[in-house]
């Protein structure tokens, strides 16, 4: 079986402190940056030169998952990397950051100039983008330059590494939350189908009828684009769930239509988003066969 040789340093010996992160033959380097620990990394000098960066934090309104991709250059001050994080620290409109995440090079002959970390932040902020997992903050679309195609190449390799390393750093901000193998037969990342589950209620009253289909992932439940949600929340809806129906309310049209497919965290709160008022959403999910999701679950167990 292939795998990566990968290190996964704890520069202060704790487990939420700094952490330095390499791959065996990458020229690259990677740091997660607790932001209350910037001026403890005053003393390393690969974090004063050019790279990408990556400022991970919460809505305070929302509580929404955000992220700012950025770029610094060194410039004649020295100042790089750190020196960039340093300024979003003490600028308030960028508050909501906890930790960030930067990637640079190993050598001091630093190859990532001004072409390379362009084109690095408008590919990384693009697949944030299209996985839709993280509230973008970039107010402006970043700019990919115009490197060679030979650089493209070796940037692509670059950037092939760090989303790995996004990755065992916990932030899933590069992965799409719903993976297809094709439009209609939903899969996981390893190929198998999960269990399609359906609401289906009201009938031809177009207003307050449900007919909804979606599964559960490893991240919560999924609802899928085209189904239809009931259109009227009742006054007994739980106020999480009214809360999300305004947050979401771009996500469907007047007919309660959903324009996209949308990430709840669980069958229960997918549900009771889909219906507008309290159900159990282990009698209310059922099978393409007509099993609710409680029967299904106790079959499952029965047969083990």
């Amino acid at each position: 079986m292939a795998g990566k040789n990968f290190s996964y340093f704890l520069i202060d010996d704790i487990p939420n402190g700094r952490v330095k992160c390499t791959f065996a033959n990458w020229t690259g380097v990677a740091y997660r940056i607790p932001r209350i620990d910037l001026d403890k990394c005053k003393d390393r000098p690969d974090l004063q030169q050019s790279g990408v960066y990556f400022l991970f934090g919460t809505d305070e309104s929302t509580d929404e998952s955000v992220v700012y991709v950025g770029q610094a250059d060194v410039r004649k001050n020295g100042n790089g990397l750190l020196g960039r994080l340093i300024e979003h620290k003490n600028n308030s409109e960028k508050d909501y950051w906890t930790e960030a995440v930067v990637f640079t090079t190993k050598d001091k002959d630093n190859w990532l100039g001004a072409t390379e970390i362009s084109w690095l932040e408008s590919y990384f902020c693009t697949l944030a983008k299209n996985a839709k997992r993280y509230l973008i903050k970039n107010s402006n679309e970043p700019s990919p330059g115009k490197p060679t195609e030979e650089k493209i190449s070796d940037l692509e390799e670059f950037a092939k590494h760090s989303t790995v390393v996004m990755g065992v750093l916990n932030h899933r901000v590069f992965e799409p939350i719903v993976i297809h193998k094709t439009d209609e037969t939903p899969a996981d990342s390893i190929g198998n189908e999960p269990l399609m589950l359906e609401i289906v209620l009201g009938g031809k009253d177009t207003k307050n009828s449900i007919d909804v289909k979606g599964y559960e992932t490893s991240d919560g439940f999924v609802l899928l684009k085209g189904g239809k949600i009931k259109i009227e929340v009742a006054a007994s809806a739980r106020d999480k769930i009214k809360k999300l129906r305004t947050e979401l309310a771009d996500k469907y049209d007047k007919d309660g239509v959903l324009l996209e497919t949308i990430l709840l965290k669980s069958p229960n709160e997918a549900a009771n988003f889909a219906t507008g008022y309290p159900v159990n959403a282990l009698i209310t999910w059922k099978t393409t066969d007509g099993k609710t999701l409680k029967e299904h679950e106790s079959s499952e167990v029965s047969a083990q």
